[in-house]
């Protein structure tokens, strides 16, 4: 339960995806392969920003749980090909991915999907209090927000 106000946000582990990169493929059986961005709303879930037109970028298959559980879904992200300086740590959503559209699916302690507090956002609202809201209830321990039409991963929020 959140009792401080205090967010956590979670981009996709570095070391998870530098593990990735060197294997060359995305743990699924795709192979990496890199492009050039074209800056037109490809989400990096490395630094959790927009990549701009240009920048070298990979589209992977990805499961926000690494660990055996039937709430594993897997589903399409970019990141960037090389190492990037990440997400800073800290309790503000990213700015560019902090609005609506979209899907916030809540998780109890035990990674279990809690359906009674599952919420869509259809407008560009401010995701930081309907988190907040979502993070109070006593049943709701991590809040995966998600693209609103493909239902892509975005990050994840935690008290």
């Amino acid at each position: 339960m959140n009792t401080t106000g205090t967010l956590r946000i979670a981009a996709v582990d570095p070391l998870r995806l530098d593990a990735v990169r060197a294997a060359g493929t995305d743990g699924h059986g795709n192979r990496l392969e890199v492009f050039a961005a074209e800056g037109e709303g490809e989400p990096l879930r490395c630094c959790l920003r927009y990549a701009e037109a240009g920048e070298p970028i990979i589209l992977m298959s990805y499961a926000p749980f690494d660990h055996a559980s039937v709430w594993t879904e897997v589903g399409p992200v970019y990141f960037h090909a090389e190492r990037c300086e990440g997400y800073p740590v800290d309790d503000r959503l990213p700015v560019q991915l902090s609005k609506g559209p979209g899907v916030l699916r809540t998780y109890r302690a035990d990674d279990t999907m809690n359906y009674e507090h599952n919420t869509v956002v259809l407008d560009e609202a401010d995701l930081e209090p309907v988190i907040g809201r979502l993070l109070a209830e006593p049943d709701v321990a991590t809040v995966h927000v998600r693209t609103l039409k493909p239902q892509c991963f975005l990050y994840a929020v935690t008290a």
